[in-house]
């Protein structure tokens, strides 16, 4: 068993509350976050049935309790927040702020974990609003889409600023070195889309520190066109669930078609090991879900409907985050973005140096 106790690391902040199947999947997502990927986490909810839930994997005292009196239910939105101040994603919250854990995770109401994180956390200094990043399965590294539900609403300078959040995770988190930026819209020229979508184009093909690629369309969502791709939050939401339904729909028909015949049904038994990989990498189950940055903290929203397997792949994505300073990334790309830029000429005859500022 991996060492769970390493000393100046902070546990990961789980809201064991939140979520279709809190609070059993979430603790025992819990324990193989610590038994398999030797991450530190601390349940944050009420200890009763959360103490019965340790109890049965044998486990009190490998994860610690922290008391929450409230829950935020699945169906409460963002003034929930407000509603519930002592809420187990609030809690988890505050655990963080105070230094006492390194990340949230949660699996409870997208809406109440986004405002919530908002009111307890704060935005990072110049940002204008967090927004939720999801890693695509492309190859050869995944692509980010942010926004992917946090702001239905937004002006242009907001999507140029998701462009420097998204290029910021996808440095630190997925290692790649100039994360090329796409606007996601109904066209690939610069003249196609709404005024939002023209007026961010300009803004973009002129912001420093960006490599934009320029317009991408729907259906190249997942073509490795851009290694981030920007858009308002209904825009995101939408397409991210267009993807994942889609997934679903094509492995249904591919297991109904396998069953069909006996020739199929050894074709699928040859190809076995493909079709397996193939569906660990599109399960959103694997990827530990969506990411919530621009916030002073790192917040992980695993899906609604996650079982112990994804509650664990969130916290090992929370625990890497944290590690690699995705927040402290963000900032200096901020202070970066802001930074004045002024332009040089040739010096005059007779002054020191060969360049003077305009």
């Amino acid at each position: 068993m991996p060492d769970t106790a390493t000393p100046g690391v902070a546990p990961i902040a789980l809201d064991a509350m939140g979520g279709d199947h809190a609070p059993d999947e979430i603790v025992a997502g819990a324990v193989q976050a610590v038994r398999q990927h030797g991450v530190p986490v601390v349940l944050v909810g009420s200890p009763r049935p959360l103490y019965e839930a340790l109890t049965r994997h044998d486990a009190t005292t490998e994860i610690p309790i922290v008391r929450a009196e409230e829950v935020l239910t699945m169906d409460e939105g963002a003034l929930a927040s407000l509603r519930r101040p002592r809420s187990s994603i609030a809690v988890a919250c505050h655990l963080v702020r105070r230094g006492d854990a390194s990340a949230v995770v949660s699996a409870g109401s997208t809406a109440g974990i986004v405002a919530t994180g908002k009111l307890r956390l704060k935005s990072q200094q110049g940002v204008l609003r967090p927004a939720i990043a999801v890693a695509l399965p492309t190859r050869p590294t995944p692509s980010v889409l942010l926004d992917a539900g946090a702001n239905a609403e937004v002006k242009p300078e907001m999507l140029v600023q998701f462009a420097h959040l998204g290029a910021a995770y996808a440095e630190t988190a997925l290692e790649i070195e100039k994360p090329r930026i796409g606007l996601l819209t109904i066209g690939s020229e610069p003249g196609k889309g709404n005024k939002l979508v023209r007026r961010a184009h300009e803004l973009l093909s002129a912001a420093p520190g960006l490599d934009f690629a320029g317009n991408i369309e729907g259906h190249d969502l997942l073509t490795k066109v851009a290694d981030v791709i920007v858009t308002d939050g209904f825009t995101g939401n939408v397409a991210l669930k267009a993807i994942e339904g889609s997934v679903r729909y094509a492995f249904t028909e591919l297991r109904e078609t396998i069953q069909e015949s006996r020739t199929a049904r050894l074709g699928g038994l040859l190809q076995r090991r493909r079709i397996r990989e193939l569906h660990r990498r599109l399960d959103p189950e694997e990827h530990g879900g969506a990411v919530l940055l621009g916030l002073n903290g790192t917040v992980v929203i695993a899906h609604g409907s996650s079982r112990a397997q994804g509650v664990s792949a969130a916290c090992a994505l929370a625990a890497t985050m944290s590690r690699q300073g995705v927040v402290a990334r963000i900032g200096e790309r901020l202070v970066a973005a802001h930074r004045p830029h002024r332009l040089w000429r040739s010096a005059p005859p007779g002054t020191h140096g060969t360049d003077a500022p305009i």
